[in-house]
């Protein structure tokens, strides 16, 4: 992140408003070629998305790991799930869905229910207090249309059809 955070807030904003070239971005003018480019492109507009994403979380005292755990949960409500299962569909795999799940369970977000025959068996289910939260964030997934004003449904449609090949 370049100089401090309200400096990036201000060109965070800026850069809504017009296309913003990677070359300027990250003040580079040649790449070893356009793979190399598209590689630090999608890292650079990862790291801008998830810094959109944490000032989203920020007042509710969530991070998006957590915010994403919560909508597995609630996408398998009113029925309990396994870690397996959140692991699995977790968007960052990196992140450690035990440490999520405790921390959602201590501000009670969730329960956590250990089965009696096998303790590593532990049923999640969300509380009545993590559906609140998610339905106060639920504009959320309507703040996308903002982020990514600059393109179009069918543009939107053409990038994830790129990025799902560019995966295969």
């Amino acid at each position: 992140m370049r100089g401090n955070s309200k400096e990036f807030l201000l060109h965070g904003i800026f850069s809504i408003f017009m296309a913003v070239k990677l070359e300027d971005e990250i003040q580079q003018k040649k790449f070893k070629s356009e793979f190399h480019k598209l590689a630090i492109n999608i890292a650079y507009s990862y790291n801008w998305m998830s810094y959109k994403n944490h000032t989203k979380f920020k007042n509710e005292n969530i991070t998006p790991q957590q915010y994403n755990v919560l909508r597995i949960l609630r996408g398998q409500h009113p029925n309990p799930c396994n870690l397996k299962l959140v692991k699995e569909r977790m968007l960052d795999r990196m992140s450690d869905a035990s440490r999520i799940i405790d921390k959602l369970k201590t501000k009670g977000f969730v329960e956590r229910h250990e089965c009696p025959n096998d303790r590593r068996n532990v049923d999640l289910l969300i509380t009545e207090k993590g559906l609140e939260l998610l339905r106060a964030l639920d504009h959320v997934d309507d703040d996308f249309k903002i982020v990514f004003k600059n393109l179009s449904a069918s543009e939107a449609r053409q990038l994830n059809d790129l990025l799902d090949k560019a995966r295969g």
